[in-house]
């Protein structure tokens, strides 16, 4: 389990220390080390949603994709330097211009009626240089986004399947896992990043990031960049280790390409704390936010980030609760809860009339089974409630998935 965190950790956000020891590594005569690793993964989902929704399976991709990583480093002038190129692929073949929601993810047909494949999406998710010493390290580049990673690195649903969104279960590509049931996709983004040497108990990362536009709002005009910041702290105590992490996001955007017009301020905090006990591990994790929307950070999914009056950003907040205990050093049995949620901004807005009454909010429960059945390879079993809404009579669905997960 250890050796798949790690390396998960170097695929996500270009801890390639360790994805050198897993996959090739080969030394070049110019003092330069090119490496190669990564990971492929597919999953059977089976699901079943209420209020008269489909039924569906589907053979795809979970919520962490396949991942194929190239990676050269060397030294020069007494620095560190690096470049990174991270691939993502997709198990199944595009999805063809009017197909339904129960697509399932084969080939097409020319007039002839012979099978052509559509071809599998390739996500470009990583492409960054590095450059670092004793003072810490520069990232430049496309990487994932600093604030609320560390909500999804310590996603159980990161080996398996987790949520697949209400109705969504003929879908092709990565599932949602927790996202948008307890955090904010941090999605993967242009930046240049600065950390803190790594080795002490606590580090520092901040940067500058492309900045987005805001929903379906008139908010278009991105005059500067995003600022995001992720501060972790590292303890052992004996057999005992403990995770601590608080991060934040501030941008402004307009809807004037000049001086003129008005502003919109989103932010984003979020605080998590995981302690590993031998066997059992607990995560607890929160985040709130204002004009920053949920499930995919500023867009219009599930309510969107603006209110209907085009003024004012929708408050925001959710977190997840998560437990897991390891058997015989091989299998994982893990459970969580979480939700994420938005809440009214502008008076009169939907049927309740004060800022404070909520408009969506999202719940899931997860328990899965992970088992370590080679040194690389997992087998992953999970079942998913989720639920779009509040009581009873709110769209639900369960997910059923089994699948495997190979890292190199």
């Amino acid at each position: 389990m250890k050796r798949l965190t790690l390396l998960l950790l170097g695929l996500a956000l270009g801890v390639t220390a360790t994805a050198r020891a897993q996959g090739l590594t080969m030394q070049m005569s110019n003092g330069w080390a090119f490496s190669f690793s990564g990971n492929v993964n597919a999953f059977w989902v089976f699901s079943k949603a209420t209020q008269g929704g489909p039924t569906n399976s589907s053979v795809r991709t979970g919520l962490l994709p396949s991942f194929a990583t190239f990676e050269a480093r060397g030294k020069e002038s007494g620095m560190n330097l690096a470049v990174h190129f991270g691939f993502a692929p997709q198990i199944n073949n595009g999805v063809p211009a009017g197909s339904g929601p129960g697509y399932d993810g084969g080939s097409t047909h020319d007039n002839f009626g012979n099978g052509t494949q559509a071809g599998a999406q390739i996500d470009m998710r990583q492409v960054y240089l590095t450059v670092g010493g004793q003072w810490g390290q520069i990232l430049a580049g496309r990487e994932l986004a600093l604030f609320g990673r560390q909500n999804i690195l310590n996603d159980q649903t990161l080996f398996g399947v987790g949520a697949v969104g209400v109705g969504g279960g003929g879908g092709g590509g990565t599932t949602l896992g927790r996202i948008g049931y307890g955090y904010v996709y941090p999605n993967f983004n242009a930046q240049v990043t600065y950390s803190t040497r790594p080795g002490t108990p606590a580090q520092l990362s901040i940067g500058l990031f492309q900045p987005s536009v805001v929903g379906a709002s008139p908010y278009l005009y991105t005059k500067i960049p995003r600022v995001e910041a992720e501060l972790t702290w590292n303890q052992r105590s004996g057999k005992n280790k403990y995770t601590a992490w608080a991060g934040g996001l501030w941008q402004t955007t307009s809807n004037a390409p000049d001086t003129g017009g008005a502003s919109l301020s989103s932010f984003g905090g979020t605080v998590g704390l995981r302690g590993d006990f031998q066997e059992l591990s607990v995560v607890v994790s929160g985040y709130v936010s204002k004009g920053l929307g949920t499930v995919l950070g500023f867009s219009d999914v599930a309510g969107g980030p603006v209110s209907a009056n085009d003024s004012t950003g929708r408050p925001g907040d959710g977190g997840y609760v998560q437990f897991g205990y390891t058997f015989n050093k091989k299998t994982t049995l893990s459970g969580s809860w979480g939700f994420s949620r938005l809440k009214n901004a502008s008076s009169g807005e939907g049927a309740a009339v004060n800022n404070s009454a909520v408009r969506t909010q999202w719940t899931a429960y997860t328990v899965g089974i992970y088992h370590q059945w080679t040194k690389s390879m997992k087998l992953v079993f999970e079942g998913t409630r989720e639920q779009e809404g509040v009581g009873g009579a709110s769209p639900a669905q369960t997910d059923v998935s089994a699948g495997f997960m190979l890292f190199f």
